[in-house]
């Protein structure tokens, strides 16, 4: 077999040989057709190289144009989160005040409708009190006017029993 390829080799080389007529022979034909295979095939080769090294150029520029697009995401999504971090903390802060204030805010409320409580029930009461004392002042009233009617009734009396007596 490494002979054959050898004389192929040669043969190759040496294209110019021809039979002692003058005209090609069937391996000289044989070796015309092989050559020009070979040409056909390294022909194809660099076609399909040439559009591989095309492939590959345009998959390297897609992939370029990709981790542009990737990076220009990355710095988009960083901006984000930086835009969204100071407010998510202000906001988280804020939650956390209210949350604070509503817990102080439930006993003072508790204590706030306590003492509402306690002061209606202490106007109440109040109220009540003012009314019993009109109520006794009014009564005092009373008593004064008819003591005093008695009184000056008592003194006409003794002043007529005086006059009687002169």
């Amino acid at each position: 077999m490494a002979t054959q390829q050898q004389l192929q080799v040669q043969k190759v080389k040496n294209p110019g040989l021809v039979s002692c007529n003058g005209s090609p022979t069937k391996d000289e034909k044989e070796e015309d057709m092989s050559r020009s295979a070979l040409a056909l095939f390294r022909a194809k080769e660099e076609e399909i190289e040439k559009k591989k090294v095309e492939v590959r150029d345009k998959v390297f520029a897609q992939l370029g144009r990709v981790e542009e697009a990737t990076r220009r995401l990355s710095e988009i999504r960083e901006e984000l989160e930086t835009l969204a971090d100071p407010l998510r903390k202000d906001v988280s802060v804020v939650r956390k005040k209210i949350d604070t204030l509503n817990k102080e805010l439930k006993p003072l409320g508790l204590t706030c409708q306590r003492k509402e409580r306690e002061y209606k029930e202490a106007l109440e009461a109040f109220n009540d009190k003012n009314k019993e004392k009109a109520q006794w002042v009014s009564k005092l009233m009373e008593l004064v006017s008819e003591s005093e009617k008695m009184r000056m009734k008592k003194l006409e009396e003794l002043s007529k029993n005086v006059e009687l007596l002169q």
